[in-house]
Protein backbone atom coordinates (compact mmCIF):
# COMPACT_ATOMS: atom_id res chain seq x y z
CA UNK A 1 0.00 0.00 0.00
CA UNK A 2 1.23 3.79 -0.65
CA UNK A 3 2.57 4.63 1.98
CA UNK A 4 0.71 8.56 2.58
CA UNK A 5 -2.47 6.28 1.38
CA UNK A 6 -1.32 4.32 4.93
CA UNK A 7 -1.26 7.88 6.49
CA UNK A 8 -4.87 8.86 5.34
CA UNK A 9 -5.97 5.64 6.54
CA UNK A 10 -4.79 6.44 10.07
CA UNK A 11 -6.26 9.16 10.21
CA UNK A 12 -9.41 8.09 9.32
CA UNK A 13 -9.51 5.28 11.76
CA UNK A 14 -8.20 7.43 14.48
CA UNK A 15 -10.69 9.53 13.74
CA UNK A 16 -13.67 7.51 13.93
CA UNK A 17 -12.37 5.44 16.80
CA UNK A 18 -11.12 8.16 19.02
CA UNK A 19 -14.70 10.15 18.57
CA UNK A 20 -16.42 7.08 20.11
CA UNK A 21 -17.53 8.08 23.54
CA UNK A 22 -16.80 5.54 26.01
CA UNK A 23 -19.99 5.76 27.84
CA UNK A 24 -22.82 7.66 28.60
CA UNK A 25 -23.27 10.02 31.70
CA UNK A 26 -27.67 9.91 31.83
CA UNK A 27 -30.18 7.93 30.26
CA UNK A 28 -32.14 9.41 27.66
CA UNK A 29 -35.24 9.26 30.17
CA UNK A 30 -32.45 11.49 32.82
CA UNK A 31 -31.98 8.36 34.93
CA UNK A 32 -27.99 8.34 35.89
CA UNK A 33 -26.19 5.34 33.97
CA UNK A 34 -25.03 2.76 36.07
CA UNK A 35 -21.89 0.63 35.11
CA UNK A 36 -21.98 -2.52 37.02
CA UNK A 37 -18.83 -5.48 36.75
CA UNK A 38 -19.70 -8.58 36.72
CA UNK A 39 -17.71 -11.94 35.96
CA UNK A 40 -20.56 -13.59 33.56
CA UNK A 41 -18.39 -16.50 34.61
CA UNK A 42 -19.42 -17.54 38.11
CA UNK A 43 -22.83 -19.56 38.26
CA UNK A 44 -25.39 -19.05 40.02
CA UNK A 45 -24.16 -15.42 40.53
CA UNK A 46 -23.50 -14.30 37.30
CA UNK A 47 -23.26 -16.40 34.13
CA UNK A 48 -25.25 -16.71 30.82
CA UNK A 49 -28.04 -18.56 30.44
CA UNK A 50 -27.73 -21.52 27.58
CA UNK A 51 -30.93 -20.88 26.54
CA UNK A 52 -30.87 -17.04 25.57
CA UNK A 53 -27.49 -16.27 26.15
CA UNK A 54 -28.91 -13.68 28.40
CA UNK A 55 -26.67 -12.71 31.35
CA UNK A 56 -28.47 -13.88 34.18
CA UNK A 57 -27.77 -14.96 38.28
CA UNK A 58 -28.49 -14.15 41.74
CA UNK A 59 -26.19 -11.13 41.89
CA UNK A 60 -27.42 -10.18 37.89
CA UNK A 61 -31.19 -10.12 39.45
CA UNK A 62 -30.38 -8.91 42.98
CA UNK A 63 -28.37 -5.74 40.78
CA UNK A 64 -31.58 -4.89 38.71
CA UNK A 65 -33.66 -4.56 41.30
CA UNK A 66 -31.17 -2.21 42.98
CA UNK A 67 -31.25 -0.40 40.05
CA UNK A 68 -34.81 -0.34 40.01
CA UNK A 69 -35.30 1.04 43.09
CA UNK A 70 -32.32 3.44 43.02
CA UNK A 71 -33.61 4.72 39.76
CA UNK A 72 -30.59 3.63 37.84
CA UNK A 73 -30.26 2.94 34.61
CA UNK A 74 -28.01 -0.18 34.94
CA UNK A 75 -25.64 -1.43 32.65
CA UNK A 76 -23.21 -5.01 32.85
CA UNK A 77 -19.81 -4.88 31.96
CA UNK A 78 -18.33 -8.31 31.99
CA UNK A 79 -14.80 -9.04 32.73
CA UNK A 80 -12.51 -11.73 34.38
CA UNK A 81 -12.56 -11.31 38.28
CA UNK A 82 -8.96 -10.45 38.72
CA UNK A 83 -10.00 -7.26 36.01
CA UNK A 84 -12.86 -5.83 37.63
CA UNK A 85 -11.02 -4.70 40.96
CA UNK A 86 -8.61 -2.60 38.10
CA UNK A 87 -11.63 -1.58 35.83
CA UNK A 88 -13.13 -0.04 39.23
CA UNK A 89 -10.20 2.34 40.16
CA UNK A 90 -9.55 3.49 36.48
CA UNK A 91 -13.29 4.26 36.47
CA UNK A 92 -14.21 1.87 33.78
CA UNK A 93 -17.05 0.78 35.93
CA UNK A 94 -19.22 2.03 39.15
CA UNK A 95 -19.60 -0.57 41.12
CA UNK A 96 -19.03 -4.53 41.03
CA UNK A 97 -21.62 -7.25 41.37
CA UNK A 98 -20.19 -10.37 42.32
CA UNK A 99 -19.97 -11.51 45.50
CA UNK A 100 -17.46 -9.80 46.93
CA UNK A 101 -16.79 -10.41 50.49
CA UNK A 102 -15.88 -7.38 52.71
CA UNK A 103 -12.44 -7.57 54.38
CA UNK A 104 -10.23 -5.11 56.32
CA UNK A 105 -7.76 -4.82 53.10
CA UNK A 106 -11.29 -4.14 50.54
CA UNK A 107 -12.70 -2.27 53.17
CA UNK A 108 -9.93 0.14 53.37
CA UNK A 109 -9.90 1.06 49.83
CA UNK A 110 -13.26 0.52 48.89
CA UNK A 111 -16.56 1.27 49.90
CA UNK A 112 -19.61 -1.09 50.72
CA UNK A 113 -23.23 -1.58 50.25
CA UNK A 114 -25.33 -3.33 53.04
CA UNK A 115 -24.34 -6.95 52.67
CA UNK A 116 -26.53 -9.19 50.07
CA UNK A 117 -25.33 -12.14 50.89
CA UNK A 118 -23.79 -14.15 53.75
CA UNK A 119 -21.83 -17.50 52.87
CA UNK A 120 -19.20 -19.50 54.19
CA UNK A 121 -16.24 -21.24 52.82
CA UNK A 122 -15.24 -24.84 51.97
CA UNK A 123 -12.10 -26.58 51.38
CA UNK A 124 -12.44 -28.99 47.88
CA UNK A 125 -10.10 -32.09 47.45
CA UNK A 126 -9.54 -35.19 45.23
CA UNK A 127 -11.97 -37.55 46.09
CA UNK A 128 -8.92 -39.82 47.44
CA UNK A 129 -7.48 -36.98 49.60
CA UNK A 130 -8.57 -37.83 53.35
CA UNK A 131 -5.87 -35.93 55.02
CA UNK A 132 -7.08 -32.22 54.14
CA UNK A 133 -10.23 -31.56 56.11
CA UNK A 134 -9.43 -28.28 58.15
CA UNK A 135 -7.43 -24.83 57.22
CA UNK A 136 -4.54 -26.30 59.15
CA UNK A 137 -4.27 -29.05 57.35
CA UNK A 138 -3.52 -26.61 54.11
CA UNK A 139 -0.10 -25.49 56.04
CA UNK A 140 2.35 -26.64 53.40
CA UNK A 141 0.05 -28.03 50.66
CA UNK A 142 -0.53 -25.94 47.16
CA UNK A 143 -3.80 -24.44 46.29
CA UNK A 144 -5.46 -23.07 43.27
CA UNK A 145 -6.95 -19.71 44.09
CA UNK A 146 -8.28 -16.44 42.06
CA UNK A 147 -5.73 -14.19 42.73
CA UNK A 148 -7.84 -10.85 43.84
CA UNK A 149 -10.11 -13.43 45.64
CA UNK A 150 -10.65 -13.50 49.60
CA UNK A 151 -10.26 -17.01 49.32
CA UNK A 152 -6.58 -16.73 47.87
CA UNK A 153 -6.24 -14.52 51.73
CA UNK A 154 -7.27 -17.63 53.49
CA UNK A 155 -5.31 -19.78 51.89
CA UNK A 156 -2.50 -18.00 52.58
CA UNK A 157 -3.45 -17.46 55.93
CA UNK A 158 -3.38 -20.96 56.31
CA UNK A 159 -0.16 -21.26 55.26
CA UNK A 160 -0.69 -22.83 52.00
CA UNK A 161 1.01 -22.16 48.98
CA UNK A 162 -1.42 -20.38 46.65
CA UNK A 163 -0.82 -21.22 42.92
CA UNK A 164 -3.12 -18.51 40.42
CA UNK A 165 -5.89 -19.28 38.34
CA UNK A 166 -8.35 -17.54 36.92
CA UNK A 167 -11.52 -18.89 38.09
CA UNK A 168 -12.56 -21.76 39.87
CA UNK A 169 -13.10 -24.39 36.58
CA UNK A 170 -9.11 -24.45 35.62
CA UNK A 171 -8.72 -24.99 39.36
CA UNK A 172 -10.47 -27.97 39.63
CA UNK A 173 -8.87 -29.31 36.67
CA UNK A 174 -5.51 -28.90 38.44
CA UNK A 175 -7.41 -30.37 41.02
CA UNK A 176 -7.74 -33.75 39.05
CA UNK A 177 -4.33 -34.05 37.54
CA UNK A 178 -3.08 -33.45 41.08
CA UNK A 179 -1.00 -30.09 40.26
CA UNK A 180 -2.17 -28.58 43.83
CA UNK A 181 -3.79 -30.40 46.75
CA UNK A 182 -7.07 -28.01 47.49
CA UNK A 183 -8.98 -25.29 46.52
CA UNK A 184 -10.70 -22.87 49.20
CA UNK A 185 -14.02 -21.36 47.73
CA UNK A 186 -17.81 -20.54 48.43
CA UNK A 187 -19.60 -23.01 49.60
CA UNK A 188 -22.67 -22.43 46.87
CA UNK A 189 -20.85 -21.45 44.17
CA UNK A 190 -18.57 -25.24 44.73
CA UNK A 191 -22.21 -26.59 44.82
CA UNK A 192 -23.49 -25.14 41.49
CA UNK A 193 -19.92 -26.47 39.88
CA UNK A 194 -20.34 -29.95 41.14
CA UNK A 195 -24.36 -29.95 39.88
CA UNK A 196 -23.63 -28.57 36.66
CA UNK A 197 -20.52 -30.70 35.86
CA UNK A 198 -21.43 -33.66 37.51
CA UNK A 199 -17.73 -34.28 38.45
CA UNK A 200 -17.35 -36.96 40.75
CA UNK A 201 -13.36 -36.74 41.09
CA UNK A 202 -13.74 -33.77 43.66
CA UNK A 203 -15.51 -33.83 47.15
CA UNK A 204 -16.56 -31.16 49.26
CA UNK A 205 -13.68 -31.80 52.26
CA UNK A 206 -14.94 -29.51 54.89
CA UNK A 207 -15.39 -26.18 55.76
CA UNK A 208 -13.26 -23.29 55.52
CA UNK A 209 -13.21 -22.04 59.16
CA UNK A 210 -16.39 -21.25 61.43
CA UNK A 211 -16.62 -18.08 60.01
CA UNK A 212 -19.66 -16.28 58.12
CA UNK A 213 -18.57 -14.02 55.58
CA UNK A 214 -20.48 -11.24 54.16
CA UNK A 215 -21.10 -9.99 50.60
CA UNK A 216 -21.86 -6.37 49.35
CA UNK A 217 -21.37 -3.95 46.21
CA UNK A 218 -18.16 -2.71 46.01
CA UNK A 219 -17.98 1.10 45.37
CA UNK A 220 -14.80 3.52 44.96
CA UNK A 221 -14.33 5.82 47.84
CA UNK A 222 -15.28 8.90 46.07
CA UNK A 223 -18.43 7.87 44.96
CA UNK A 224 -20.70 7.92 48.43
CA UNK A 225 -23.39 8.89 47.12
CA UNK A 226 -23.94 5.83 45.15
CA UNK A 227 -23.21 3.73 48.01
CA UNK A 228 -25.95 5.44 50.14
CA UNK A 229 -28.56 4.90 47.47
CA UNK A 230 -27.61 1.34 47.04
CA UNK A 231 -28.05 1.06 50.83
CA UNK A 232 -31.63 2.63 50.78
CA UNK A 233 -32.88 0.58 48.01
CA UNK A 234 -31.50 -2.90 49.52
CA UNK A 235 -33.10 -2.00 52.34
CA UNK A 236 -36.40 -1.28 51.02
CA UNK A 237 -35.95 -4.63 49.44
CA UNK A 238 -35.16 -6.38 52.33
CA UNK A 239 -38.26 -5.09 54.16
CA UNK A 240 -40.54 -6.06 51.03
CA UNK A 241 -38.99 -9.62 50.57
CA UNK A 242 -37.41 -9.23 47.05
CA UNK A 243 -34.01 -9.84 48.40
CA UNK A 244 -35.48 -13.40 50.34
CA UNK A 245 -38.03 -14.27 47.08
CA UNK A 246 -34.53 -14.14 44.62
CA UNK A 247 -32.37 -16.01 47.34
CA UNK A 248 -35.14 -19.24 47.52
CA UNK A 249 -35.55 -18.79 43.09
CA UNK A 250 -31.77 -19.90 43.21
CA UNK A 251 -30.80 -21.85 46.45
CA UNK A 252 -34.00 -23.04 48.15
CA UNK A 253 -33.22 -20.95 50.86
CA UNK A 254 -32.21 -17.23 51.84
CA UNK A 255 -28.83 -16.49 51.93
CA UNK A 256 -29.76 -12.75 51.82
CA UNK A 257 -29.61 -13.60 56.39
CA UNK A 258 -26.76 -14.95 58.60
CA UNK A 259 -29.41 -17.45 59.58
CA UNK A 260 -29.73 -18.73 56.26
CA UNK A 261 -26.51 -18.95 55.32
CA UNK A 262 -25.93 -22.01 57.49
CA UNK A 263 -29.22 -23.67 56.11
CA UNK A 264 -28.96 -26.52 53.98
CA UNK A 265 -28.71 -24.58 50.15
CA UNK A 266 -30.00 -26.84 47.29
CA UNK A 267 -28.56 -25.51 43.98
CA UNK A 268 -29.77 -26.76 40.77
CA UNK A 269 -26.75 -27.51 37.70
CA UNK A 270 -27.03 -24.07 36.16
CA UNK A 271 -26.65 -25.91 32.27
CA UNK A 272 -27.18 -29.21 31.74
CA UNK A 273 -26.05 -29.88 28.02
CA UNK A 274 -24.43 -32.05 26.64
CA UNK A 275 -20.65 -32.36 25.05
CA UNK A 276 -22.31 -31.88 21.84
CA UNK A 277 -25.01 -29.52 22.55
CA UNK A 278 -22.65 -26.70 23.88
CA UNK A 279 -20.52 -27.03 21.11
CA UNK A 280 -23.34 -26.73 18.36
CA UNK A 281 -24.74 -23.92 20.54
CA UNK A 282 -20.79 -21.86 20.59
CA UNK A 283 -19.88 -22.28 16.84
CA UNK A 284 -22.00 -19.15 15.74
CA UNK A 285 -21.44 -16.76 19.17
CA UNK A 286 -17.68 -17.26 18.68
CA UNK A 287 -18.20 -16.97 14.81
CA UNK A 288 -19.45 -13.80 15.91
CA UNK A 289 -16.76 -12.91 18.55
CA UNK A 290 -14.72 -13.61 15.98
CA UNK A 291 -16.19 -10.99 12.94
CA UNK A 292 -17.39 -8.91 15.58
CA UNK A 293 -14.11 -8.44 17.93
CA UNK A 294 -11.10 -9.96 16.56
CA UNK A 295 -10.77 -9.39 13.16
CA UNK A 296 -11.91 -5.85 13.18
CA UNK A 297 -9.13 -5.35 16.00
CA UNK A 298 -6.69 -6.70 14.52
CA UNK A 299 -7.33 -5.21 10.81
CA UNK A 300 -7.37 -1.48 12.36
CA UNK A 301 -4.49 -2.32 14.69
CA UNK A 302 -2.43 -3.83 11.91
CA UNK A 303 -2.97 -0.93 9.74
CA UNK A 304 -2.25 1.67 12.46
CA UNK A 305 0.91 -0.11 13.34
CA UNK A 306 2.22 -0.69 10.02
CA UNK A 307 1.87 3.30 9.45
CA UNK A 308 3.49 4.26 13.10
CA UNK A 309 6.22 1.29 11.74
CA UNK A 310 6.82 3.15 8.40
CA UNK A 311 7.36 6.30 10.68
CA UNK A 312 9.80 4.99 13.03
CA UNK A 313 11.89 3.22 10.19
CA UNK A 314 12.37 6.44 8.17
CA UNK A 315 12.99 8.30 11.57
CA UNK A 316 15.90 5.87 11.94
CA UNK A 317 17.27 6.32 8.80
CA UNK A 318 17.26 10.18 8.73
CA UNK A 319 20.46 12.19 9.34
CA UNK A 320 18.32 13.97 12.23
CA UNK A 321 19.78 12.69 15.14
CA UNK A 322 16.52 13.93 17.51
CA UNK A 323 14.12 11.71 15.20
CA UNK A 324 16.91 9.02 15.67
CA UNK A 325 17.27 8.65 18.93
CA UNK A 326 13.12 9.26 19.59
CA UNK A 327 12.51 5.81 17.29
CA UNK A 328 15.84 3.83 19.20
CA UNK A 329 13.79 4.98 22.86
CA UNK A 330 10.37 3.65 21.36
CA UNK A 331 11.37 0.36 19.59
CA UNK A 332 13.26 -0.34 22.81
CA UNK A 333 10.34 0.27 25.00
CA UNK A 334 7.88 -1.52 22.82
CA UNK A 335 10.48 -4.85 22.34
CA UNK A 336 11.36 -4.62 25.55
CA UNK A 337 8.33 -4.64 27.79
CA UNK A 338 5.50 -7.54 27.55
CA UNK A 339 2.62 -6.61 25.39
CA UNK A 340 -0.23 -7.77 28.21
CA UNK A 341 1.86 -4.87 30.44
CA UNK A 342 1.26 -2.33 27.68
CA UNK A 343 -2.13 -3.23 27.48
CA UNK A 344 -2.92 -2.92 31.16
CA UNK A 345 -0.59 0.42 30.99
CA UNK A 346 -2.99 2.26 28.24
CA UNK A 347 -6.66 0.56 29.72
CA UNK A 348 -6.59 0.53 33.67
CA UNK A 349 -3.17 2.99 34.14
CA UNK A 350 -3.93 6.03 32.15
CA UNK A 351 -8.03 5.46 33.55
CA UNK A 352 -6.32 6.13 36.65
CA UNK A 353 -4.94 9.58 35.53
CA UNK A 354 -8.11 10.65 33.57
CA UNK A 355 -7.00 9.81 30.33
CA UNK A 356 -10.20 6.80 29.55
CA UNK A 357 -10.41 5.32 26.26
CA UNK A 358 -13.27 3.03 25.03
CA UNK A 359 -11.99 -1.10 25.77
CA UNK A 360 -11.56 -1.22 21.77
CA UNK A 361 -9.68 1.97 21.41
CA UNK A 362 -7.65 0.74 24.19
CA UNK A 363 -7.17 -2.33 22.51
CA UNK A 364 -6.17 -0.83 18.97
CA UNK A 365 -3.81 1.63 20.38
CA UNK A 366 -1.75 -1.00 22.41
CA UNK A 367 -1.58 -3.45 19.62
CA UNK A 368 -0.81 -0.89 17.23
CA UNK A 369 2.08 0.61 19.22
CA UNK A 370 3.61 -2.80 19.91
CA UNK A 371 3.18 -3.70 15.99
CA UNK A 372 4.92 -0.08 15.14
CA UNK A 373 7.59 -1.02 17.35
CA UNK A 374 8.41 -4.71 15.97
CA UNK A 375 7.71 -3.96 12.46
CA UNK A 376 10.01 -0.62 12.33
CA UNK A 377 13.31 -2.28 12.51
CA UNK A 378 11.26 -4.97 9.26
CA UNK A 379 10.54 -1.56 7.47
CA UNK A 380 13.86 -0.08 8.27
CA UNK A 381 15.64 -3.54 7.06
CA UNK A 382 13.67 -3.85 3.79
CA UNK A 383 14.61 -0.12 3.01
CA UNK A 384 18.36 -0.70 3.76
CA UNK A 385 18.06 -4.24 1.69
CA UNK A 386 17.43 -1.96 -1.80
CA UNK A 387 20.80 -1.95 -3.83
CA UNK A 388 22.23 1.68 -3.28
CA UNK A 389 22.46 2.06 -6.59
CA UNK A 390 18.70 2.06 -6.96
CA UNK A 391 18.83 5.74 -5.39
CA UNK A 392 21.41 6.84 -7.38
CA UNK A 393 19.86 5.51 -10.49
CA UNK A 394 16.63 7.83 -9.32
CA UNK A 395 18.62 10.44 -8.41
CA UNK A 396 20.40 10.72 -11.69
CA UNK A 397 16.96 10.92 -13.35
CA UNK A 398 16.20 14.06 -11.04
CA UNK A 399 14.29 12.66 -8.25
CA UNK A 400 14.14 13.70 -5.00
CA UNK A 401 14.36 11.96 -1.31
CA UNK A 402 10.54 11.46 -1.06
CA UNK A 403 9.61 10.84 -4.95
CA UNK A 404 12.77 7.89 -4.83
CA UNK A 405 11.35 6.74 -1.93
CA UNK A 406 7.62 6.45 -2.85
CA UNK A 407 8.54 5.52 -6.72
CA UNK A 408 11.79 3.60 -6.28
CA UNK A 409 12.71 2.41 -2.71
CA UNK A 410 9.04 1.66 -0.98
CA UNK A 411 7.95 -0.48 -4.00
CA UNK A 412 11.13 -3.08 -4.05
CA UNK A 413 11.54 -2.81 0.09
CA UNK A 414 7.36 -4.04 0.38
CA UNK A 415 8.43 -7.35 -1.43
CA UNK A 416 11.13 -7.58 0.74
CA UNK A 417 9.30 -6.80 4.10
CA UNK A 418 5.87 -9.13 3.07
CA UNK A 419 7.08 -12.51 5.09
CA UNK A 420 8.49 -10.83 8.07
CA UNK A 421 5.39 -8.69 8.08
CA UNK A 422 2.73 -11.72 7.98
CA UNK A 423 5.25 -13.22 10.24
CA UNK A 424 3.70 -9.73 12.30
CA UNK A 425 0.17 -9.97 11.37
CA UNK A 426 -0.19 -13.53 12.24
CA UNK A 427 1.00 -12.99 15.84
CA UNK A 428 -1.21 -9.94 16.25
CA UNK A 429 -4.13 -12.32 14.95
CA UNK A 430 -3.17 -14.58 18.00
CA UNK A 431 -2.46 -11.99 20.82
CA UNK A 432 -5.71 -10.25 19.99
CA UNK A 433 -7.30 -12.64 22.91
CA UNK A 434 -5.06 -10.36 25.25
CA UNK A 435 -8.19 -8.06 24.81
CA UNK A 436 -10.19 -9.84 26.75
CA UNK A 437 -8.76 -8.61 30.21
CA UNK A 438 -9.80 -5.05 29.07
CA UNK A 439 -13.19 -6.10 28.76
CA UNK A 440 -13.43 -6.24 24.87
CA UNK A 441 -16.15 -9.01 24.03
CA UNK A 442 -13.79 -10.83 21.46
CA UNK A 443 -13.52 -14.78 20.31
CA UNK A 444 -11.68 -15.97 23.20
CA UNK A 445 -13.84 -13.99 25.79
CA UNK A 446 -16.74 -15.95 24.25
CA UNK A 447 -14.85 -19.19 24.85
CA UNK A 448 -14.03 -18.37 28.73
CA UNK A 449 -17.21 -17.53 29.48
CA UNK A 450 -18.80 -20.57 28.00
CA UNK A 451 -15.78 -22.96 29.18
CA UNK A 452 -16.57 -21.61 32.86
CA UNK A 453 -20.45 -21.98 32.61
CA UNK A 454 -20.33 -26.12 31.17
CA UNK A 455 -16.92 -26.74 31.89
CA UNK A 456 -16.21 -28.14 28.61
CA UNK A 457 -12.78 -26.66 28.39
CA UNK A 458 -11.44 -29.07 25.79
CA UNK A 459 -13.71 -29.20 23.12
CA UNK A 460 -14.61 -25.25 23.57
CA UNK A 461 -11.08 -24.11 23.45
CA UNK A 462 -9.98 -26.51 20.82
CA UNK A 463 -12.81 -25.12 18.64
CA UNK A 464 -11.15 -22.04 19.10
CA UNK A 465 -8.43 -22.89 17.99
CA UNK A 466 -9.66 -24.08 14.71
CA UNK A 467 -10.95 -20.53 14.06
CA UNK A 468 -7.90 -19.02 14.98
CA UNK A 469 -5.92 -21.83 12.51
CA UNK A 470 -8.46 -20.87 10.05
CA UNK A 471 -8.00 -17.01 9.94
CA UNK A 472 -4.35 -17.53 10.15
CA UNK A 473 -4.33 -20.20 6.93
CA UNK A 474 -6.24 -17.70 5.26
CA UNK A 475 -3.74 -15.28 5.89
CA UNK A 476 -1.31 -17.37 4.77
CA UNK A 477 -2.81 -18.21 1.60
CA UNK A 478 -2.71 -14.47 0.74
CA UNK A 479 1.02 -13.80 1.29
CA UNK A 480 1.87 -15.54 -2.23
CA UNK A 481 -0.10 -13.70 -4.56
CA UNK A 482 1.26 -10.70 -2.62
CA UNK A 483 4.53 -11.61 -3.03
CA UNK A 484 4.01 -12.29 -6.87
CA UNK A 485 2.71 -8.93 -7.37
CA UNK A 486 4.93 -7.26 -5.59
CA UNK A 487 8.17 -8.71 -7.76
CA UNK A 488 7.07 -6.83 -10.24
CA UNK A 489 8.54 -4.02 -8.74
CA UNK A 490 12.28 -5.82 -7.47
CA UNK A 491 15.22 -4.79 -9.67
Amino acid sequence: MHPFRIFALLAIVCGVLLGTPYAASAHADDRPVVRVGTEGTYPPFTYRDPDTDQLTGFDIEVMKAVGEEAGWDVQFTEAPFDSLFPALDAGRIDVIANQVTIDAERKARYLFSTPYTYSHGVIVTAKDTDDITTLADLKGRTTAQTASSNWAQVARDAGADVKYVQDFGPGVQLLVQGRVDAIVNDNIAVLDYLATSGNDQVKIAGDAGDDTLQQALAFRKDEPQLQQQADAALKKLTEDGTLAKISEKYFKADVTTKEGAREDVKVEASDSRSTWEVVQDNIWPMFKGLVKGTIPLTVASFLIGLAIAIAAALARLSSFTVLDWIARVYISIIRGTPLLVQLFIIFFGLGQIGIKFDPYVAAIIAFSLNVGGYAAEIVRASVLSVPRGQYEAATVIGMDYWQSMRRIVFPQAARIAVPPLSNTLLSLIKDSSLASLVLVPELFRQAEVQAALTTEYLPLYGMVALYYWVVCYLVTLAQGPLERRLSRHVA
